[in-house]
């Protein structure tokens, strides 16, 4: 019996003959060594975006460029990425998500040459651009081909690794970047940064041909252009206000945008079904997301990533509120690194007595966390936040794989990519949203010129908020049945 019908899904797709196969075959004896092929394009991604954020002053003043250009050095790659992830998903079920995932890896190294020599910010621009669209097509391809490759017993096990992989980046990007610009080998400075990328893909590229087997949707039907059209112009009107609004005072641009992106999103949605009721295969099946559990699952992945604006407020915290330099900022938010690191290898024994209930048990740690974070900092206690941001960063560490699982497991392997696209997608979104409303509050009430305490203020009252919003998103995950 397939994973909808346990569930009593009415809309659910039956499965076919062939994907009974597929779902009773037995594993490929070299699922492991593949999965670490796999986490190379999983690191990656992440990894470009923490590293580049501590070596930011160091391409401003190598190019010359304007505070602008090291802005959108960081909005160009993450819009990119959020926009792309879905159409990069479905790309896999059509295309093959083994050939799909070397094309976005070559396209990665090749952007990220790009970024390492550019002579210009333009150009720098440019490569961020294209890291972002590659890095979307390549990130979705190792959560589909997960999901394909292990057998249930064992998906447990690698999503907590899939899930360790992210704290890894969090915690090795910061401490790479610094360590490269700092050390600059053979005299790159910050261009050692993008350029660190290509010993990885040059070793993974080969054995990703080696061990990886290809896995797609059963059909092949063409790819819906005009729809992958209609969500890129919806996202992006959404996501790049979101980013760059607040930053330049909601510009026209910004504001206008934004209010057209819900009308154009609501059109690709009228769109999508239309393709469905004539039979076609849209970008994304509206008879999916029809699906009671994947919405709550989806609605809880939105509210889940608020914690991405937490790094943002802990900054400035450390350096305002605290008057501490970059590098004692950088290494204060290490514990949390370390547990997001160490969090997914806990996460196989806890989901064997809590089932599908071990994202919310990660969710409720990370609040408790967070709630200590704003009694000491209120408190004016700062050296005891270790233990409540490594809490925080276990919690982070949990949650994270067993609540894409939840996601993942609610539809048929064929549309494993479609579903680890709007998994991404989603938490990238939910990223620019959290970082404008709970970046927002922060400024609110600690605007330029707040005195220290004004800014420890902001922080408390920035982290309790954020605690709110996983609050919500461990009840919406909350789920009865044992994956």
């Amino acid at each position: 019996m397939n994973i909808q019908a346990r569930q009593g899904v009415d809309s659910a797709p039956l499965m076919t003959p062939s994907i009974r196969a597929v779902a009773t075959k037995v594993p490929d004896a070299r699922r492991w060594l593949a999965l670490l092929v796999l986490l190379t394009g999983t690191l990656l991604p992440p990894l470009d975006f923490f590293i580049v954020n501590v070596s930011l002053p160091a391409m401003r003043a190598g190019l010359q460029a304007s505070a602008d250009v090291s802005q959108l050095v960081i909005s160009v790659y993450a819009a990119a990425y959020a926009v792309a992830l879905i159409l990069g998903g479905r790309l896999g079920d059509l295309y093959g998500r083994k050939r799909v995932f070397i094309a976005g890896m070559l396209g990665f190294g090749v952007a990220s040459v790009l970024c390492g020599l550019a002579p210009s910010p333009g150009m720098l621009v440019v490569g961020r651009l294209l890291q972002g669209i590659s890095a979307a097509v390549m990130a979705p391809q190792s959560l589909a081909s997960i999901h394909a490759l292990f057998p249930a017993e064992e998906k447990n096990r690698a999503l907590s690794l899939y899930g360790a992989t992210f704290g890894l980046a969090s915690v090795g990007g910061q401490l790479l970047g610094g360590v490269l610009v700092s050390a600059s080998p053979w005299g790159l400075g910050w261009r050692s940064v993008f350029l660190i990328n290509l010993p990885i893909i040059i070793a993974a590229i080969p054995a990703a041909i080696k061990l990886l087997p290809e896995s797609r949707a059963e059909r092949s039907p063409r790819l819906d252009v005009p729809g992958a059209l209609l969500l890129a112009a919806g996202l992006l009107a959404l996501v790049v206000p979101l980013i760059e609004g607040h930053e330049r005072h909601w510009p026209w641009w910004c504001t206008v945008p934004l209010v057209l992106s819900l009308p154009v999103l609501s059109l690709f949605w009228q769109y999508e079904k239309a393709q469905e009721r004539a039979g076609r295969t849209p970008l994304v099946l509206p008879s999916l997301l029809a699906m009671r559990g994947l919405r709550r699952s989806l609605a809880s992945t939105f509210f889940f990533y608020a914690l991405a604006a937490f790094f943002l407020v802990f900054a400035v915290y450390e350096q305002v509120g605290l008057g501490h330099d970059a590098l004692t900022a950088g290494l204060a938010i290490l514990p949390l690194g370390i547990g997001f690191l160490l969090g997914p290898l806990c996460g196989p024994y806890i989901a064997r007595r809590l089932g599908s209930r071990t994202a919310s048990f990660g969710m409720v740690l990370e609040v408790l966390g967070l709630a200590l974070v704003a009694t000491l900092s209120f408190a004016d206690a700062s050296s005891w936040l270790a233990l409540p941001l490594f809490l925080t960063g276990v919690g982070q560490g949990i949650a994270l794989p067993a609540l894409v699982r939840l996601n993942v497991d609610h539809v048929e392997t064929r549309w494993a990519g479609l579903a680890s696209g709007l998994v991404n997608a989603t938490l990238q979104i939910s990223a620019a949203v959290s970082v404008a409303l709970f970046g927002g509050l922060f400024v609110a009430i600690a605007p330029d010129g707040a005195s220290a305490h004004g800014v420890r203020l902001a922080f408390a009252v920035a982290s309790l908020a954020i605690g709110a919003s996983l609050a919500l998103a461990a009840g919406l995950s909350w789920q009865r049945r044992n994956l």
